[in-house]
């Protein structure tokens, strides 16, 4: 039988014309996710670590990996890994565990799971771009709920948003990013109870605050936390976790492609998990420093620097300066990110990834000299 659609653009058609034809028109509007090129920069962008592993630990993985069978298909269901990830992420014994490569498949799979017509996720403004992106992929309808002028939570906001839209999912990242605060608990278990489907927890930056809803769980069978161990210092891995009910964890199984998560990935995570010791050293380094750099930020009278209990920083440059900043910063080999374009509410604001201490001294040096 002859699809009929195929008459509409014939084979003769310019490519333009075929590519216009058959890529929805909601995919074409929108601009691929752009990662700039860091080669011989002083990389503060990408909320990465800057720490890499003790030659030891190296040297043990580098051991592990020579007996990794890569002829054969890793095993679907990470049993040698999620146990060290259950217990390096306290999850909670009766919470099933899916997993993806990277926050993002999650979040994919999420959506693909609930994609219907007249079907929308809700989040707030500013917030992580993927949301809106892979709602678009999915054909999700969008609604994105603006965060007051200090970026706390509009709760009464939402809460209408809520009750208007009755929304599939309901994204909220804490620490937001990419403004880095902690919404209020309060408004946060409001938003829990009156959301009609599901609520996650976006907890990617879990290790660099005391704030999380990973022990509440089990008291909401709607809630769900999603967290990676990039920030953790395994960028590279790309593995992302999502924990909740185990009711909606198997459902959403059906979606994950067999063999997400490759065997590299497993045996270098559960090495790393075993030796969580040298990954929260880290990290205890990164909040320490995170705290010397936000005073050093504060030292500059043109700047408005907020709080933030993730690794990076958001600080606000006076206005119309954040092209010229960011580019003089740039000429001096040092990257970070401007978000001054990305919304409203983020016009004239730069983010600062907290690096090394001598990473971090530059990038003051160098924001001196621009300023």
């Amino acid at each position: 039988m002859t699809d009929k659609t195929s008459s509409l653009v014939p084979r003769s058609s310019s490519l333009r014309d075929r590519v216009a034809h058959w890529i929805r028109p909601a995919i074409r509007a929108i601009d691929a996710y752009h990662v700039p090129d860091a080669e011989g920069l002083v990389k503060l962008d990408a909320m990465e670590n800057p720490y890499g592993w003790p030659p030891e630990m190296v040297e043990e993985w580098l051991l592990r990996l020579r007996s990794v069978p890569l002829n054969r298909y890793p095993d679907p269901a990470a049993r040698h890994l999620l146990p060290a990830l259950r217990q390096a992420m306290g999850v909670p014994a009766d919470a099933g565990i899916l997993l993806g490569n990277g926050s993002d498949e999650l979040i994919q799979i999420l959506m693909l799971a609930v994609a219907g017509e007249g079907r929308c996720v809700l989040t707030v403004e500013p917030g992580f771009v993927m949301y809106r992106m892979i709602a678009t992929f999915t054909g999700l309808g969008y609604v994105g709920v603006p965060l007051r002028e200090d970026y706390s939570l509009d709760a009464e906001a939402i809460l209408a948003a809520i009750d208007a839209h009755q929304p599939a999912l309901i994204f909220l990242a804490c620490p937001n990013n990419p403004t880095g605060n902690v919404f209020d608990r309060e408004a946060v278990r409001a938003i829990i109870e009156r959301a009609p489907g599901l609520v996650i927890l976006d907890e990617a930056y879990h290790a660099f605050t005391d704030h999380t809803w990973m022990p509440e769980l089990p008291a909401h069978d709607n809630l769900l936390v999603m967290r990676t161990v990039s920030k953790m210092g395994l960028a590279g891995l790309r593995l992302g976790l999502l924990a909740g009910a185990p009711e909606w964890i198997a459902e959403l199984d059906k979606l994950r492609l067999p063999y997400n998560i490759n065997v590299l990935t497993q045996e270098t995570a559960r090495l790393a998990l075993e030796r969580h010791d040298v990954l929260a050293a880290q990290t205890r380094q990164i909040r320490a420093d995170r705290h010397i750099l936000y005073n050093g930020l504060r030292e500059f009278p043109e700047l408005t620097v907020y709080p933030s209990e993730a690794n990076f920083i958001l600080f606000r440059v006076p206005p119309g300066r954040a092209d010229a900043i960011f580019d003089g910063l740039k000429a001096q080999g040092i990257l970070i990110k401007n978000l001054s374009h990305a919304h409203p509410a983020l016009q004239d604001c730069l983010r600062v990834t907290v690096g090394t201490e001598a990473e971090n001294e530059r990038f003051l040096t160098a924001l001196r000299k621009v300023l």
